[in-house]
């Protein structure tokens, strides 16, 4: 899942590990809560790591996609502790299955599963063994068909991957067969797990977590998927724009290993041929789309992502968070402010306390509480966080804001009346969205800026945006960006530098016993922050072609005005008094999309251009915040409660929050 190396800084595959401090873990088990009341129960860590089970099953997937005739069969790690065994006692099991576990490594320090001269596991990365199986989960990591020691081809988020998950699971619950060795007869039972599995993974981890998810899977319990993929051709294009100059065959041979790609090649020959750079959605997409299946889902789902994740973009979790929604699945989500970054590297503390509740509730059973909290925990600063209810809050509607022309050309308005006349801009690859954002109030030929006045008051956007345009284009392929900025000095974490927003220490803390190959402790992380004048939150773009249809493109005919709507990605910002808000519609978004074969000049017919946002409050909101200012009005505190407030460990919800 990892771009060419010109966009390196966004690679999928450099997933951040974490750890916190074992003097801490004490403080965490005990949540803050009244004397008066009893405390939420936790799992303790009572079990020895150090005499943990550790062994390998390999598991007979259904499937045959190499070339060497037999069925393939997907390693599957173990860690799991000795003593529920001999207690006659059966477990939950928490898994991470990936692609990386050999050829990229897992987490900030890029570990990699290691092994004994029996073939056991001895080191497995990330903290989720150590801190886990003391409390009586099992943890298994499972090696994608073609990965590491698994047989078969890795069909980058096809039915072999999704399979490979899934088929572990069925054998969790005794409805696959599984084998002591990658050749052999001999069978291995799961006779000592109660079946009950919760999936975790960053990035093409939890994209394999949705996707099982959407198979409706007997035993899947829960998915934790961080900065995860929902639909594979909303990975590599956006309405027919490419976000990569490279396509799933490219990622396949990255992570396969070297054996499978000597008996793979009909299978990467499928990849090029099923994923033309055409943008066309082909049947290999819809294979791939796990928001269509959200309706099977049955296991709770705890979303991760950092809304300036430029890797895998935020437009992921808002389609799948919607479609889980309406289909009533129970949900929970983190918001960052980060880029494409694990939780245990920008709020390690918290996060382990939290997953640690949520799977004693999910998958243990506990009445711990976590379900009462609110849904949504949004960082809304570098290292402050608050919290909704819901999410997004019950009183957002959605609102069409629409631009009109200004004093100067190029630089206009954004309000709530129809706006009239044209714009128009060409399409220069050089610029990019900060660009646009700091040269907003300057005539410049590669953009059309609409700013809302200073606003009076504050206004929160929380959910998935769109915006509709109206473009006559000078040639015949044309590419449009759309993005949403804040206008007004702010301090962010720095999602453009190379680490997304942390700066990696040198102090290592730990999470849960150590063994001489596993150790449980990790380097710490900060915030990396940088100071801006402008904040672009939101952004989308497509392919003009794809006017008729989101699935297919067309040449476009010079002259002719056509109508497409962008969808823009979800998150949740709050634009402050004093701020403004700005919609700009420009060409090639440099880095981010590539450009048409063409150099376009396109005309927007402003009375038939609009954004759709979601406000709190919403028109009303709006009309409310940009009526118009005085110096005074600007100077007054604005009292207007748009969040809750997140204590480290405990939430408590502030009325009117929702």
């Amino acid at each position: 899942m990892s771009p060419p190396a010109r966009r390196r800084r966004f690679t999928i595959w450099r997933s951040l590990a974490t750890a916190a401090t074992a003097a801490l873990i004490a403080t965490f088990l005990t949540p803050a809560v009244a004397t008066s009341a009893p405390a939420p129960k936790l799992s303790e860590p009572v079990y020895s790591y150090e005499n943990a089970i550790r062994e390998s099953v390999w598991v007979d997937i259904g499937l045959a996609g190499d070339s060497d005739g037999r069925p393939d069969r997907v390693a599957v790690d173990i860690v799991r502790p000795r003593e529920p065994a001999r207690q006659g006692r059966k477990i939950p099991v928490i898994m991470d299955a990936s692609p990386y576990y050999s050829c990229c490594g897992r987490g900030n320090e890029s570990q990699r599963k290691t092994y004994d001269a029996n073939g056991n596991v001895v080191q497995m990365p990330l903290f989720y063994d150590n801190y886990f199986v003391p409390r009586g989960y099992a943890f298994v990591g499972v090696d994608l068909a073609g990965t590491n020691r698994s047989d078969g081809c890795v069909d980058v988020g096809g039915p072999s991957d999704i399979q490979s998950a899934k088929a572990a699971i069925d054998w969790l619950n005794g409805r696959a067969k599984g084998y002591t060795t990658r050749t052999g007869t001999a069978r291995a039972e799961a006779t000592w797990t109660n079946g009950r599995t919760g999936m975790i993974g960053k990035s093409y981890d939890g994209t394999i977590a949705n996707g099982v998810a959407a198979t409706g899977v007997e035993g899947l319990r829960t998915i934790v998927p961080i900065a995860a993929i929902s639909s594979w051709y909303d990975y590599y294009f956006a309405k027919g724009a490419p976000l990569y100059d490279s396509g799933p065959d490219w990622l396949s041979d990255y992570v396969e290993s070297p054996d499978a790609r000597a008996r793979c090649a009909a299978v990467q020959q499928k990849l090029v041929d099923g994923a033309p750079r055409t943008g066309d959605w082909t049947p290999l997409w819809t294979e791939r789309d796990y928001v269509k299946d959200a309706k099977k889902v049955k296991a709770s789902v705890f979303v991760v992502h950092g809304q300036q994740d430029l890797n895998v973009r935020p437009g992921h979790f808002g389609q799948w968070w919607d479609a889980l929604a309406k289909n009533g699945v129970e949900r929970k989500i983190w918001i960052s402010g980060t880029g494409h970054v694990d939780p245990f590297d920008f709020r390690r503390a918290a996060w382990v306390d939290t997953l640690h509740r949520w799977f004693d509730h999910e998958l243990l059973g506990y009445d711990n509480g976590i379900d009462d909290e609110p849904m949504a925990d949004i960082e809304r600063h570098p290292d402050t966080w608050v919290t909704s209810s819901v999410w997004p809050p019950r009183n957002t509607e959605a609102v069409n804001l629409r631009p009109d022309k200004g004093a100067q050309a190029g630089v206009g308005t954004l309000g709530l009346s129809r706006g009239s006349g044209t714009e128009t801009f060409t399409d220069d690859p050089r610029q990019s969205e900060t660009d646009w954002a700091a040269r907003i109030d300057q005539p410049t030929p590669d953009k059309a800026g609409f700013v809302t006045k200073p606003l009076t008051k504050a206004l929160r956007l929380s959910g998935s945006s769109k915006v509709t345009v109206t473009a006559t284009p000078t040639t015949s392929t044309a590419h449009l960006s759309a993005v949403l900025v804040d206008l007004g000095p702010d301090t962010i974490r720095d999602y453009a530098d190379p680490a997304e927003g942390i700066t990696t220490l040198t102090e290592r803390t730990c999470w849960g016993p150590s063994t001489t190959g596993d150790s449980s402790c990790f380097r710490e992380t900060r915030a990396k922050t940088a100071d801006v004048d402008y904040t672009v939150f939101s952004r989308g773009w497509a392919d003009l072609g794809n006017h008729a249809s989101d699935q297919t493109g067309t040449p476009l005919t010079p002259g002719k005005p056509y109508t497409i709507t962008l969808d823009l990605h979800a998150g949740d910002h709050v634009v402050p008094k004093g701020h403004r808000l700005a919609l700009i519609v420009a060409g090639t978004d440099r880095g981010l999309i590539d450009p048409p074969s063409s150099t376009p000049t396109l005309t927007l017919d402003l009375s038939r251009t609009s954004a759709r946002v979601p406000l709190l409050g919403g028109a009303e909101a709006f009309a409310d915040a940009t009526k118009g200012a005085t110096a005074s009005d600007l100077a007054t505190p604005d009292t207007s409660v748009l969040d809750g407030v997140r204590d480290p460990h405990t939430a408590h919800r502030i009325p009117g929050a929702e």
